[in-house]
C-alpha cells in the first residue's frame, strides 16, 4: 500500500520473528518525520463495476470456506463475486509466516488461470489481505494489479448484484 501511493517500503519475510538480530526493548529516538499522506493512484483501483466484469480476472482472497460460500461469519450473503478465481493468500505463506517457494506461489496463480497481473482485480472482505496477492503478484514479476478496496463486503451488501457459491458452479 505504501509503494502504490509514492513512499518506500519493504516487508520482512516471515515478519519481526524472522528478524536475525537482537531487537531493542527500550523505546528509540525517532527523528521527526515528514511523511504526507497521498491517494491510492486511480489506476491501481477498481470499483464494484469494474470487479463486476468480465473484462478481468478477478482474483477472491479470502479462504476457499468464504469463496465457495461454507459460511461467512461476516457478511450477510456467503460466496464470491460470479467468475472470480480464488487464490487465498494465506496459502502464500508457510507454517512459519516466510512466503512459500516461488514455484509454489506461481503455481497458486497459474492453477487460477493467473499469469499476469495485467488485467487483474484482487479482493478480499474489505481489501487488506488482497493487498498480500497483490504483493505476490509483484514479487514474483507479473507486474501490479488493481484493488477492488470494497471487497466482499461492499460486494455482499449490493443485494441486486449476484452471488456465486460452489455449489451454484458447473463441474
Amino acid at each position: 500500500m505504501l509503494r502504490s501511493t509514492g513512499h518506500s517500503a519493504a516487508i520482512l519475510d516471515g515478519g519481526i520473528a524472522s528478524y536475525p538480530g537482537e531487537l531493542a526493548t527500550e523505546a528509540p529516538q525517532r527523528p521527526e518525520g515528514d511523511f504526507s499522506a497521498q491517494a491510492w493512484p486511480r489506476n491501481l483501483l477498481a470499483d464494484v463495476v469494474e470487479a463486476s466484469s468480465d473484462k478481468y480476472t478477478v482474483v477472491d482472497a479470502r479462504n476457499r470456506d468464504r469463496f465457495d460460500g461454507h459460511q461467512d461469519p461476516i457478511d450477510p450473503r456467503p460466496g464470491h463475486i460470479p467468475g472470480a478465481v480464488n487464490v487465498p493468500c494465506r496459502e502464500n505463506l508457510d507454517s512459519s509466516g516466510r512466503l512459500v517457494p516461488e514455484a509454489q506461489l506461481r503455481g497458486n496463480f497459474e492453477r487460477a488461470g493467473i499469469v499476469s497481473a495485467e488485467n487483474t482485480i484482487t479482493y478480499c472482505g474489505s481489501g487488506v489481505t488482497a493487498c498480500h496477492n497483490l504483493l505476490v503478484l509483484e514479487h514474483l514479476g507479473a507486474g501490479r494489479g488493481r484493488l477492488f478496496v470494497g471487497g466482499w463486503s461492499q460486494y455482499g451488501h449490493a443485494t441486486d448484484r449476484p452471488v456465486e457459491t460452489a455449489s451454484m458452479r458447473t463441474p
